[in-house]
């Protein structure tokens, strides 16, 4: 008993150590904010509590802690975000209420980011994502891109099935055929001295130059719906994204 009481004693110490060396305890991960960091960005909901037509926003401090079960919610495994544009708002009228995700900020105030494609500085988004649902084939989910004011510059989407690169001026890239739900992806978008470079699981695919200002990174659940056809409704768009990194370095 004496034995087992002072390898008790030990392995209570060895803990208390460990504790000690490390800092403290994993942080408990309670909301969609424990996550990732969100103090470089807004979030767009498919919402308009105030009738004024315009989707609402959520701004720091509030999207801290904030969470809604029908379209932004940490996941059940609670390593993972949720964002999901309710199958109502996949098929609404207004394109604004197809969207719910989060607009790149100027760090530590309320004012939208834009910066340039050669302005000096290396502008990185790194973000590990997956697809989960899709609204209907008329339609194209949006999880990430770079856009000036509301033109996107580049966007990754789901499409009929692929995964897809949107390009403003070229051709569409196909970076995976049949892609699978849930199936998580790797991406790194790199802009710097006038071009902007896309890396997939690290490597390469992809590189061109581009000479834009008044960039901002984005990221979630969008729904685009095809020229000339009609909105599905029957299911929600839904992505889930579990890492999300942006850097703007000299």
């Amino acid at each position: 008993m004496a034995a087992a009481l002072e390898n008790g004693r030990l392995s209570a110490c060895l803990v208390g150590m460990l504790l000690w060396i490390t800092g403290s305890a994993a942080p408990a991960v309670d909301y969609a904010g424990d996550v990732f960091s969100l103090e470089l960005w807004k979030l767009i909901i498919p919402v308009d509590d105030d009738g004024d037509g315009i989707a609402d926003e959520v701004l720091m401090p509030v999207l801290r802690n904030f969470e809604d079960p029908g379209f932004f919610h940490l996941s059940k495994t609670k390593d993972s975000i949720l964002f999901r544009v309710p199958a109502a708002s996949a098929g609404a009228g207004k394109p604004v209420f197809r969207r719910c995700g989060l607009r790149e900020l100027v760090k530590k105030s309320e004012t939208p980011a834009a910066w340039g494609s050669n302005d000096g500085r290396v502008h990185n988004m790194t973000i590990s994502f997956a697809f989960n649902a899709m609204p209907g084939a008329n339609s194209r989910i949006i999880a990430a891109g770079i856009y000036a004011g509301e033109e996107p510059v580049i966007s990754i989407g789901l499409e009929k099935g692929n995964l897809t690169l949107a390009r403003d001026g070229l051709d569409p890239l196909v970076l995976e055929e049949e892609y699978k739900p849930g199936e998580g992806i790797e991406l790194m978008i790199i802009i710097d001295h006038g071009r902007i470079r896309v890396l997939k699981d690290l490597k390469e695919i992809e590189e061109w130059p581009l000479e834009r200002g008044e960039l901002h990174f984005r990221a979630g659940c969008e729904v685009q719906v095809e020229s000339g056809s009609a909105a599905e409704s029957t299911a929600s768009a839904e992505v889930e994204i579990r890492e999300l990194f942006v850097t703007h370095k000299p």
